[in-house]
């Protein structure tokens, strides 16, 4: 599977809020504040799972009925996987 530019520069992104809360921690911010920007990380990174999920899927199920296959099977299997997610 393919990834597009703007998925990997929201991860990037994310690398560098990581970077910044450890920063914050190491400077003694507050609970609120590192408790923030961690949120805004999970949020980030829960985007970037919905999309490799959701691309994946739509491929995945292009490929299962081209073939004369049923595409249950694909729809199951994503949604395991966005439950494993969480």
């Amino acid at each position: 599977m393919e990834y597009n530019d703007a998925v990997k520069n929201r991860l990037r992104r994310v690398e560098g809020q990581v970077r910044g809360v450890l920063q914050m921690m190491e400077q003694g911010k507050t609970c609120k504040d590192v408790v923030t920007q961690l949120s805004a990380i999970r949020s980030a990174v829960d985007r970037v799972i919905m999309y490799a999920v959701g691309e994946n899927m739509e491929q995945c199920i292009r490929e299962e009925v081209s073939g004369g296959g049923s595409a249950d099977q694909v729809i199951k299997e994503a949604i395991d996987l966005l439950m494993k997610s969480r």
